[in-house]
């Protein structure tokens, strides 16, 4: 599974014209305004405020910070919403949806259909692109933990209408694929089957870090602790793609993992103190979040290590630590370098979850050059991670073999969001 990521330098051009080569320059209105913009279709499981198709959606509606001021060189030709009267709670307070106001405000079309939604009620493909966000709403869990949201239906879906029509565009799919294993796998076979360019995952390995680190391209990399916290399926995607936008950019490439395994209880804390999980990288790595001021890590019931192993001999160690960390980051130790780097990837609140702004940069960047601005097989190998390793902690914290996880791409040096953010001042805009 290769992947190529060179730009010409008419496409690179292009993309500094339409201002979405963003660690380059700030987006302006100016720059915005002399690009033509793409249509795209968005295919939402329930647009509310706050949700996930607020803050991707409504930045493109609204602008960058949702107040109406400058956004994205794309605009919204259509949109499905599957759930429009699940209820959300946010602080306490019932969110209601808010699409259908949304559609009358700023004028596109809400259909009954994904079909319809991509093809805007005609006979053809008139839109440059698709968001699909199936994330949040009501829907079922499995046994192991994972949260069934229709990624694979709603792409299914998009990917028929293409083939009806006879016309391929680029798709975002947010978040992990799947999120089971062979449901991931088959979004990205289908992809490759019809040449859709095709991204997903999460938004925080294009976020705010803190500090800022140097993780050279073609680096060598000793070892690498990741923590993260919350729920192990919903936050597990964002710490191991967090995770892997770093250790990716390690010599040789990306060549995929060989087994996975979560662990539990005593069989974890023994893994740290036999040195399994490099203490002076769990401590630097901790070092950079929030973390409970009362309490000990090891008290923590919910804690899960996540386990695996590259096919170059890199031990992937992740710590999940729900109730005890309060945020996600890595720490690693560089061949030839004293020093352990450690970072956090921050999500930022105000304005308006901006670190989805930079997610959204990306995505557009896609959408006007018909190529994936990093590789999609990033998202599918943590896909598979996070799987297999709620699997191994469903049937008693087995080691699984993953040959299914042989995964190879060449990473995109891709920036991530700066400091200080390009949001914080209007004038930038």
């Amino acid at each position: 599974m290769k992947h190529s990521n060179k730009m010409t330098r008419r496409e690179t051009l292009r993309c500094l014209s339409a201002a979405t080569l963003y660690g380059a320059m700030p987006i302006t209105s100016k720059a915005s305004a002399s690009v033509r913009p793409k249509s795209i279709a968005a295919v939402v499981t329930a647009y509310r405020k706050g949700l996930h198709a607020d803050v991707l959606i409504g930045k493109i509606l609204e602008g960058w910070k949702q107040d109406g001021g400058p956004g994205p060189a794309l605009k919204v030709a259509s949109m499905y919403v599957d759930q429009f009267d699940g209820q959300h709670y946010s602080g306490g307070k019932v969110v209601k949806d808010i699409s259908r106001a949304m559609s009358k405000k700023y004028g596109f079309p809400i259909f009954d259909s994904i079909e319809e939604a991509v093809t805007v009620g005609s006979q053809r493909i008139p839109v440059d692109g698709v968001i699909s966000v199936a994330e949040h709403g009501r829907y079922p869990s499995n046994k192991k933990g994972q949260h069934l949201y229709p990624r694979r239906r709603f792409f299914a879906a998009i990917a028929a209408t293409f083939q009806k029509y006879g016309r391929v565009v680029p798709v975002f799919s947010d978040k992990h694929l799947g999120p089971v294993w062979e449901d991931a796998k088959w979004m990205y076979d289908r992809s490759r089957e019809l040449k859709i360019p095709f991204m997903a995952g999460s938004s925080l390995p294009v976020s705010f870090r803190k500090p800022e680190i140097n993780v050279p391209m073609g680096c060598e990399i000793e070892a690498a602790v990741g923590v993260g916290y919350s729920g192990l399926d919903i936050y597990g995607s964002h710490t191991l793609d967090s995770f892997q936008s770093l250790v990716e950019r390690r010599r040789g490439a990306e060549t995929g993992v060989k087994w996975v395994q979560c662990l539990q209880g005593d069989a974890l804390w023994k893994a740290v103190d036999r040195g399994v999980v490099r203490k002076d990288l769990l401590h630097a790595a901790l070092a950079v979040v929030p973390t409970a001021k009362d309490g000990n890590m090891r008290d923590n019931e919910r804690a899960a290590l996540f386990l695996f192993q590259y096919a170059d001999g890199l031990m992937g160690t992740v710590l999940m630590l729900p109730g005890y960390a309060g945020g996600i980051s890595t720490a690693l130790k560089l061949k030839g370098n004293q020093e352990v780097l450690a970072t956090r990837f921050e999500e930022r609140i105000e304005p308006s979850y901006p670190h989805f702004a930079y997610l959204l940069k990306a995505i557009e960047r896609m959408m006007h050059t018909g190529r994936p601005t990093y590789p999609v097989e990033r998202t599918l190998l943590t896909s598979g991670i996070l799987d297999r390793a709620l699997t191994s902690r469903f049937q008693g914290h087995k080691k699984l073999q993953t040959p299914e996880l042989a995964i190879q791409y060449k990473p995109a040096d891709y920036p991530h969001a700066p400091e200080p953010d390009l949001f914080s001042n209007p004038s930038e805009m």
